[in-house]
């Protein structure tokens, strides 16, 4: 039970307190007067004012209630190292009995682990959680027992009783990282760009262990090279990308007895190689309709250089005009196929002819530079029939498809062949057709392909576009000069812009526009992997090998005519390894290192600014788990070898009875009494009586 005073005013508190200053003005009066009945006259007024406030009896049953402490236990992974475990769980045990035997206290244990999306140690986020869900009045502390690596700091809420952490670990751990301070998202391909990296040494590291390190780097699954670094110092990496598309490469050292975890030894960067401009060269032959198109085409591409040239007055004509006089511009032979050669990506033969322009050992330049990883594309027109046909040169030896000296000149329209369909180059440009099909082109050389893939076809199904590798080179013959009717818009178009930049950038060798290629791309840990082959044989199952070396074999459906696709939700962060026949490929899924483990060395500095501000302290069981003691609020909470927690002495109501402290009759009755009182004093009958 419990009792108290309170008030319940009859009158406007206002009203109250204008009759307490209007009794005072009386009594003031009174007494300058000199009236001898002043203390009754005040008495009453008090006795009024009183009556008014109406004062009342409140006795309460209250029902005690349980004070809360709160344990918060880590379990993310960095909790999952050495000794920490079992640090961890003798922490809970010990703290669960001190709390039993407090009485009147009950605990509540709250686990968690890593947050979602690699966001680490969410401490906070769970404490704010455990807070939210009890009443604030009963919460007499909170304990967290943790490495101190904690990554929402910012978070903290507001407690209303003590903090304490516990660390995990100890004094004796270390542990050795690799770092990459610095590393783009791209490059230029035929450009150096600068990786940044350090191996450093953390914690109580052994004097026996040596400053030296031995870094291994591979790149996309191959065999790693191996370099002896210093460690904790920072090192400038030199890299020039070996293709374009996606390259990742993997950064090691080899794990040490002793350290906590070898998770953060090695480093994944994904650098996408891309060009930066692309150098055409085109020779046109003689000017004919489809020219400008496949200028405009090229010229249309920001990052296209293209270097235009189309022969006008072959050397065998003669007219009579002065050479200085002619307003034309020289062949510059010599410098773009001998000295300049090797500068440009792709060099275009459209309608060309041998005219005597180029020497042949010119043309077996362009041979040499297609062997030597250069492109070509040739856009046949009649001439390729002929007698002055480039097959007829030094070229031969790389084209694809012989002439049959036949020009088939009637409307067709191009379709794709059985392997257009699954060739990435033509593969779904049905899909861009115009509502009535492709137009139809006119006019189509004759050819018998030898070697190479035929990716589409022409008029009595001929082929039509060829495509080949040679050594390291790639060519391509299209076998018409009308392509240009695509560009115009003739009886609908077609995608012609698509097809040429498809095959500019599938004899550039982009990864995309392979053959047989598998890439895959992350997007959280979902991995969307997709298969592209020309084979019509089946397939075997797509390999993973996870970080941690397990093995899974999943099978690709087909999305379409040699397209195949897999998405899968990757189990774990890190590096995946796939593999489906000789293809193989690397991708990382998150960082190669989890967010736990880049730091795993226990430290209360993260938290001492949270823990400061509420009397709490830092102890680490390392010296034991702390015994439990109970603190007035305000007081320092934490010692050495004890914690402290706030009692709270919160309670439920059951039951309230409220009565008058007076009657109101008596009170009424009590105010007469002294004002007759004050009148008697100070009236005659009063003095009369005395006398």
């Amino acid at each position: 039970m419990t009792e108290s005073l309170v008030f319940a005013p009859l009158v406007d508190l206002r009203l109250i307190w204008g009759l307490m200053a209007l009794a005072m003005a009386l009594l003031g009066f009174a007494l300058w007067k000199g009236l001898r009945g002043w203390p009754f006259r005040a008495l009453a007024f008090a006795v009024l004012a009183l009556g008014l406030a109406n004062p009342s009896l409140q006795i309460e049953d209250r029902k005690p209630l349980n004070d809360i402490v709160l344990l918060l236990v880590d379990e993310s992974a960095s909790q999952g190292l050495a000794a920490r475990p079992a640090q961890s769980a003798e922490a809970v045990a010990r703290i669960s009995a001190q709390v039993a035997a407090l009485g009147n206290t009950d605990l509540r244990v709250i686990r968690f682990g890593d947050g979602p999306d690699n966001a680490g140690t969410l401490a906070m986020t769970a404490l704010a959680q455990a807070i939210a869900e009890e009443p604030r009045a009963r919460i007499s502390g909170a304990i967290l027992v943790t490495d101190g690596q904690v990554h929402d700091l910012g978070l903290t809420p507001a407690l209303p009783a003590p903090l304490h952490v516990l660390l995990t670990g100890t004094t004796a751990d270390w542990d050795r990282r690799l770092i990459i301070t610095e590393a783009p998202a791209f490059a230029i391909m035929g450009e150096d760009v600068t990786l940044k990296l350090r191996v450093q040494d953390e914690g109580a590291v052994p004097a026996a262990l040596g400053r030296q390190v031995v870094l291994k780097i591979s790149l996309d699954d191959q065999a790693p090279l191996e370099f002896t670094i210093a460690t904790n110092t920072d090192l400038e990496l030199p890299l020039r990308l070996p293709h374009a598309g996606m390259n990742v490469l993997q950064f090691s050292v080899a794990a040490q007895a002793g350290e906590l975890t070898d998770r953060n030894n090695a480093a994944v960067v994904q650098i996408n190689g891309v060009r930066d401009r692309l150098r055409v060269l085109l020779v046109s032959g003689e000017p004919h309709t489809g020219e400008r198109v496949w200028r405009n085409l090229l010229k249309s591409d920001p990052s296209v250089d293209l270097v235009h040239f189309t022969i006008l007055r072959p050397p065998e004509k003669q007219d009579g005009v002065p050479t200085d006089e002619l307003s034309l511009i020289a062949f510059p032979t010599r410098e773009l196929f001998v000295e300049k050669i090797k500068d440009f990506d792709l060099i275009i033969f459209d309608r060309y002819s041998m005219r005597g322009i180029l020497p042949m050992q010119y043309l077996q330049n362009v041979v040499d530079y297609v062997k030597g990883g250069g492109t070509v594309l040739v856009a046949a027109g009649p001439e390729y029939g002929a007698v002055d046909s480039l097959w007829r040169s030094p070229l031969a030896q790389i084209l694809p498809a012989e002439p049959t000296a036949k020009v088939i000149e009637q409307g067709f329209r191009p379709k794709l062949t059985e392997l257009g369909k699954r060739h990435p180059v033509t593969q779904g440009l049905e899909a861009l057709a115009p509502k009535d099909g492709w137009g139809r082109w006119f006019r189509q050389t004759e050819v018998i392909p030898l070697r190479g893939q035929v990716v589409m076809s022409g008029a009595e199904d001929k082929p039509l576009l060829i495509l080949d590798r040679v050594d390291q080179g790639r060519i391509a013959v299209l076998a018409s000069d009308q392509a240009w009717l695509w560009g115009r818009g003739f009886e609908g178009g077609g995608p012609q812009l698509e097809l040429l930049r498809r095959l500019a950038h599938w004899m550039l060798k982009e990864p995309e526009l392979e053959e047989e290629s598998l890439t895959a791309t992350a997007k959280g840990d979902v991995l969307t992997i997709t298969r592209h082959s020309i084979s019509d044989k089946p397939l075997g199952d797509l390999a993973i090998t996870a970080p941690s070396g397990a093995k899974i074999s999943l099978p690709m459906p087909q999305t379409s005519a040699g397209r195949f696709v897999l998405t899968w939700q990757a189990p774990e962060l890190g590096l995946y390894r796939l593999q489906q026949g000789d293809l193989v490929r690397v991708v990382a899924v998150g960082p190669a290192a989890p967010k736990e483990f880049e730091q795993t060395l226990a430290t209360a500095d993260l938290l001492a600014p949270s823990v400061a501000p509420l009397q709490g302290g830092l102890l680490r069981l390392q010296d034991g788990v702390p015994s439990l003691r109970m603190v007035r609020e305000g007081r320092p909470a934490a010692g050495r070898g004890w914690i402290g927690l706030t009692p709270r002495a919160a309670h439920v109501t059951q039951d309230l009875k409220v009565s008058p402290l007076l009657p109101s009759w008596l009170m009424l009755l009590l105010v007469a009494l002294l004002s007759l009182a004050a009148w008697l004093r100070e009236g005659r009958g009063f003095r009369r009586t005395a006398a």
